[in-house]
């Protein structure tokens, strides 16, 4: 059975079975594998199985892939092989003596216990409702209205982010990462990824703050509005 572990500083953060031909792994939400750090690129890498064997191939990423600790463009994986992707890394399990999970039958009863029903429960109603938006106000570069669907937006003014942003000042300078909107089980929250550039509601933003409905942010010369219709 062929598996990756994505991995931050040793722990397992998930376990992905190799299931199709090819995985892209990069930050933005449209990714197979998704990575949320602000260093790893959009698409940094894609993993593609040819024959019995699978390759790691760099997608022209701003910081490198390294296989087994060695910078690598493209190679082939074997047993135990560990990808590095900035912080994280996916190590490769293929142990064809591992049999698949058995299928539950269906008058098996399964077991949970309350605390973990209370957060099945959660998860299903945040999947359930509208997720929320922002609008911006002032300094429109792309669309004037966002959707906040994945569970990190980024606000700057690369073009790998989800918000672009006007800078400030006379050459209208402004960082490529600024700030991301985090949607959480417990809500939304605005993240500095560049410490003092963004405001919440006129202030300075130094750390992670909750979203509420009718926020105001500031991100250089462009101002955005929460808007959460689903806040009780």
């Amino acid at each position: 059975m062929k598996k990756f572990l994505l991995q931050l500083q040793g722990a397992v953060i998930r376990e992905i079975p190799v299931e199709k031909a090819e995985y892209v792994v990069g930050r933005l939400p449209d990714n197979d594998i998704v990575i949320d750090h602000p260093a790893v690129s959009g698409h940094h890498c894609k993993i593609t199985l040819v024959g019995d064997t699978l390759f790691i191939e760099d997608l022209k990423s701003s910081n490198g892939v390294f296989l087994n600790a060695k910078k690598t463009f493209k190679s082939g994986l074997k047993n135990n092989d560990v990808i590095g992707i900035v912080k994280h890394t996916l190590k490769f399990i293929d142990d064809p003596s591992a049999p698949p999970a058995p299928a539950a039958s269906a008058d098996a009863t399964m077991r949970i216990a309350p605390d973990k029903q209370k957060e099945i429960a959660r998860v299903a109603a945040t999947a359930t409702q509208k997720p929320a938006m922002v609008r911006v106000i002032k300094g429109v570069v792309g669309q004037q209205e966002y959707e906040l669907k994945a569970s990190s937006t980024y606000i700057g003014k690369s073009d790998q982010v989800q918000i672009k942003i006007k800078g400030k000042g006379l050459f209208g300078s402004a960082p490529e990462n600024a700030a991301k909107i985090a949607r959480r089980l417990e809500g939304y929250f605005i993240v500095p990824v560049q410490e003092g550039y963004a405001k919440l509601n006129g202030r300075v933003l130094t750390q992670t703050q909750p979203l509420k409905d009718g926020d105001v942010i500031k991100v250089g010369g462009t101002t955005l509005q929460f808007e959460n219709a689903s806040t009780e």
